[in-house]
């Protein structure tokens, strides 16, 4: 089972004074457009040695509260290209690095590459999964995920794009959770309110297409940005399916002045929502 973990997360609310029984004014969160510098480097992981070599030695795992975890899956690409390792280890560093200044949030320093069929998956609250529209699990990895899952864990998902896509990342997660829907998430959910006010949901690009002016990766179907999530039978939110976006791509490249600032923007409130949300509930 994973541990209960308690997170402070400090930023402003409306509470009554203990003297006067006023209510306090709500302060607004810090500014999401406070962007990192460039991330340290480190080699590219293979599918074999996911941590790669590292500049800080590797934590035992629960030593921090908090790890941003990323899933490593079975793909036809054996973790180059598209797959699990896209945009990482940089997006992931730039990512810990922004919403450690959003958010107090006692976390982890570094990457931290899981694969889905590891046990230790379980000893992290959250895992983030990246163009699953590649993605084919192996039985003990769908066992692995449906574990974690189901003790508590929470995932989110990004960055693949289109109906070929879609089917390839549901035909897995119905392997995963053959009886649970997928459905919308809609902007009364709580998540876009978690932490900052999110009004619309937006398509985020990838930095070489909005080079060429265009955010969408579709060219062929309609591509309009969605939210979707599944829920256990107690009513959790324990996924959240970013579809027709690319938010990492906004994280590892937010410090370059080409990428716009409303995508960066946007990534990371979004961001720093899902991660207050999931260790909240």
């Amino acid at each position: 089972m994973l541990a209960v973990i308690v997170v402070s997360v400090s930023f402003g609310a409306c509470e009554p004074n203990a003297e006067s029984g006023e209510e306090l004014v709500r302060v607004t969160p810090p500014g999401s457009e406070l962007m990192s510098q460039q991330a340290p480097r480190v080699q590219r992981p293979t599918f074999s040695n996911v941590r790669g070599p590292r500049l800080d030695p590797y934590e035992t795992p629960g030593r921090w509260p908090f790890y941003w975890t990323r899933a490593v899956y079975s793909s036809g690409y054996r973790g180059y290209g598209r797959g699990w390792s896209t945009d990482y280890p940089k997006g992931d560093q730039q990512f810990l690095v922004v919403l450690k200044r959003l958010v107090r949030l006692n976390a982890y320093d570094w990457e931290n590459a899981v694969r889905l069929d590891d046990p230790i998956l379980r000893r992290f609250p959250v895992i983030y999964m990246v163009e699953p529209g590649y993605m084919n699990m192996t039985d003990s990895e769908v066992e692995g995920l449906r574990g974690f899952l189901d003790a508590g864990g929470f995932m989110v998902v990004d960055d693949f794009w289109g109906e070929d896509e879609w089917r390839q990342f549901e035909y897995n997660i119905r392997r995963v959770f053959p009886d649970k829907g997928i459905v919308n998430i809609t902007l009364d959910h709580p998540i876009y309110s978690a932490y900052y006010d999110i009004e619309e949901v937006m398509q985020v690009p990838a930095i070489n297409n909005i080079m060429r002016g265009f955010t969408a990766e579709c060219r062929y179907w309609p591509c309009d940005p969605q939210v979707k999530g599944i829920y256990d039978e107690k009513g959790r939110l324990m996924v959240i399916i970013n579809f027709n976006t690319d938010l990492g791509d906004a994280w590892e490249w937010a410090e370059d002045p080409s990428y716009p600032l409303k995508y960066s923007t946007y990534a990371y409130e979004m961001g720093a929502n899902m991660i207050v949300y999931a260790m909240s509930h």
